[in-house]
């Protein structure tokens, strides 16, 4: 698989054979949002879109110490190299984020000391943390991944039914794509910096070679909310090479969508259940309802387990308290209401 120079742009081509073509698939990934969405958190510029969630989760993070902890050293700040072993390639089109820290836990120790050499290579030295790491994965894995897991639980759990939303319309619309125009259209489409060329996919301005000497068949595609506006690849044999592309549709994720008419739902659910679950915009505390409400704590509390015992709620630990989202099939039926 060569690597060409276009007008002083490295260009890397991904040979694809008949067998790569019917390999190209789609994968919801949680982890492939962790490293961008720690590297936006702990940049010093506020983010245009992302700020109204950044706002919100920040304080939690730091207060917990996951911007000191082993992401810190894992994902450097400026951008550039990311261990491998953080993304494992999703097996199925949706791995739950334990299925993907199972994975991680899981690692050859020999996978893990090529990427963290890579890494040193890229930075300049490791951080004890992880010289530790190399020194023992088996052993210190299981730590990196209960800091992976708090992480989640933190910073991205509470927000995920969006989240996903927006990344299930984007495989829908790429889908449709490639179902109405062939997976040629489909690759052309993704991103700025790829071309398809019939026999193999371009991607100008990436530093290393894109091969298959280097990464295994097919392609696996994973849309992202955090990642842009480049991309992000992942070639380790003998998974699909990975690539994670922005998604379309995330400059509206952090709109307010006001809820105006709940009197039919109401009816349903009632009132107070009702107003709680409008007022989950955005993901909350029992004590923070209650003030926003004007109802008593105690009255919030049995709204949330109604709601939560009825799949419209998700509970999330943060430190002490607890915060409450809409899950996915409660933002479908507020949208239905206000239609």
């Amino acid at each position: 698989m060569p690597e060409s120079v276009e007008g002083g742009v490295v260009v890397a081509e991904l040979a694809f054979s008949t067998s790569d073509l019917a390999r190209v698939r789609f994968a919801v990934s949680p982890m492939w949002e962790v490293a961008p969405s720690f590297r936006l958190l702990t940049s010093a510029a506020a983010h245009p879109i992302h700020r109204p969630w950044a706002d919100q989760v920040r304080p939690r993070m730091v207060a917990a110490g996951l911007d000191r902890g082993w992401l810190r050293e894992l994902v450097p700040p400026t951008g550039g190299y990311v261990p491998d072993f953080l993304n494992p390639a999703p097996t199925g089109p949706a791995p739950t984020p334990a299925a993907e820290r199972d994975a991680i836990r899981a690692s050859a120790a020999d996978r893990v000391r090529q990427d963290l050499d890579h890494l040193a290579r890229h930075q300049g030295n490791l951080g004890p943390r992880l010289r530790a790491l190399r020194d023992d994965p088996p052993g210190l894995l299981a730590k990196l991944t209960e800091e992976l897991e708090t992480y989640w639980e933190l910073v991205l759990a509470p927000y995920w039914a969006r989240i996903r939303a927006v990344l299930d319309a984007d495989i829908r619309y790429r889908a449709r794509l490639a179902a109405e125009h062939g997976t040629g259209h489909l690759l052309n489409d993704l991103h700025t910096s790829l071309s398809w060329d019939g026999t193999a996919l371009r991607m100008t301005r990436r530093k290393q070679p894109l091969t298959r000497t280097t990464a295994g068949t097919g392609l696996l595609l994973i849309p992202s909310v955090f990642t842009g506006p480049g991309l992000r690849t992942r070639t380790t044999l003998p998974d699909p090479p990975q690539l994670a592309y922005p998604a379309r549709g995330v400059g509206t994720l952090w709109e307010p969508r006001s809820v105006t008419r709940t009197d039919a739902l109401a009816a349903v659910l009632g009132r107070s259940r009702t107003l709680v679950l409008a007022e989950l915009e955005i993901p909350d505390s029992t004590t923070q309802l209650a003030h926003r409400t004007g109802l008593s704590p105690a009255g919030v509390s049995q709204c949330l387990t109604a709601l939560r015992d009825a799949g419209l709620v998700s509970a999330h630990r943060a430190g002490r308290s607890v915060l409450y989202a809409r899950t996915a099939a409660a933002e479908a039926l507020l949208q239905a209401a206000s239609a």
